[in-house]
């Protein structure tokens, strides 16, 4: 039986955790009258000095405490609001602005439902690392009012010995923003998020900001891509949400400073769940993919943007699997071949955790696949938001250990080590 480590630490959905964000109004006036947004600012602009300052405490006692330069913030949003109406700034107060600022934010519980659904990738800074240890950064599916799901990330540190230990969130959550937002309409297409400046990545939330991602973004698989000229990417799929409709987008970034979130095309964007494999194979980007629900598919491409319909890889094989298989994050590459994660769904919607082994230089061919799950929900792992799952989207290898970071339940963030050739001989 294949001997898998549990670290003991946990991580739950956490309601104190908090943003900042624009609370929005309609401000287009309906022939004469004036729209919301407007007679709002006219009843802050009617108050007298006093009043305003007596206000502006009273929201500044409640808030300024749970949130980092809360005043900055206010006059930020007030900017905005200045720039839809054509106030003119020069004739209203540092207290006035901030007090308008304030009308238009709400304190948004970015994982007050659920923590979940991890992938991990080695972090952009190894410096000062000792030997047999690794930096590593796990994004993470945050769940919060309405059902809206977020990217939150955090870093760590993980040893050759099976220790893990995660860096201190900070006290304030920052949520990116886009330098063109437009408070008008819900912006289209590619866009660019940004981290504040004095942000660290683990304090730091990417929100939906298309029309597309309106109800969440879910699920980013991460990879650190290596291009054929030596530079990296970390790149990400996701599945953007709207409510009604879901398509595949692709995250990039350099930096973990600024963000592209760019909408895939071609037939194959239309799914859910696609892994990428962290490098071009053949002068070609591939692709994992669950084109029918049920299997496994090999897709290819020569743009990293667009994916059509590939061929079958893989299909259900074993009872604890019979009802679909998926991936659970990118391929990760061995001296043996390209390690590929599965999950598999079996009798009462029961989730576990398998594997499998494509040729590195033709991963349509697959060289050995577990018969048994290397994880499975159990125990105190069955209960949660939605029983009886245990669910991945990215792993790393470290040394000759697997690292794997696994949502459980739809509810929280767990953490296993497993050595690499012990999977390996399952196969």
């Amino acid at each position: 039986m294949l001997e898998v480590f549990h670290h003991p630490l946990r991580l739950h959905a956490d309601p104190s955790r908090v943003v900042v964000r624009p609370f929005h109004l309609a401000w287009q006036s309906n022939g004469s009258a004036p729209s919301r947004t407007e007679r709002l600012v006219r009843e802050v602009m009617a108050m007298s000095p006093g009043q305003t300052r007596d206000e502006l405490e009273v929201v500044l006692k409640d808030f300024e405490a749970r949130h980092w330069q809360t005043r900055r913030v206010f006059m930020t949003r007030y900017d905005e609001i200045e720039a839809m109406l054509g106030l003119d700034g020069g004739l209203i107060g540092d207290e006035k602005r901030q007090l308008i600022g304030a009308y238009f934010c709400h304190e948004y519980s970015y994982a007050a439902a659920a923590l979940m659904n991890p992938s991990a990738v080695p972090h952009f800074d190894q410096t000062g690392m000792p030997e047999g240890s690794m930096r590593i950064l796990m994004s993470m599916r945050a769940v919060g009012e309405g059902h809206i799901s977020s990217i939150a990330f955090r870093e760590g540190i993980i040893t050759s010995n099976n220790e893990m230990r995660l860096a201190p969130e900070p006290p304030f959550a920052t949520a990116t923003d886009s330098i063109d937002n437009d408070e008008m309409q819900l912006p289209e297409g590619p866009v660019t998020v940004f981290r504040h400046r004095d942000s660290t990545l683990s304090g730091t939330v990417i929100f939906p900001i298309t029309a597309a991602q309106s109800k969440g973004l879910e699920d980013l698989r991460l990879v650190q891509f290596e291009h054929d000229d030596g530079s990296v990417e970390w790149l990400g799929t996701y599945t953007a949400y709207n409510g009604s409709m879901i398509q595949s987008e692709l995250m990039r970034t350099s930096d973990f400073r600024a963000f592209s979130l760019v909408p895939m095309t071609g037939s194959a964007a239309r799914n859910k769940g696609m892994a990428l494999f962290p490098r071009l194979i053949d002068g070609r980007y591939m692709m994992i993919g669950r084109q029918d629900g049920e299997n496994l598919f090999l897709l290819q491409s020569d743009d990293v943007t667009h994916w059509e319909e590939g061929a079958r890889l893989l299909q259900p094989a074993y009872p604890w699997e019979l009802v679909q298989i998926g991936n659970c994050g990118p391929p990760i590459e061995l001296d043996e071949g390209w390690l590929l994660l599965t999950h598999g769904v079996g009798a009462m919607r029961k989730y576990s955790i398998g594997a499998v082994l494509l040729d590195k230089a033709n991963p349509s061919k697959v060289l050995g696949r577990t018969r048994s799950p290397i994880l499975a929900a159990a125990n105190e792992d069955r209960e949660g938001y939605v029983p009886n799952v245990v669910y991945s989207c990215g792993a790393i290898r470290h040394g000759d250990t697997l690292f794997l970071p696994y949502g459980v339940a739809d509810s929280s963030v767990a953490f296993a080590f497993i050595r690499i050739g012990a999977l390996l001989a399952q196969m």
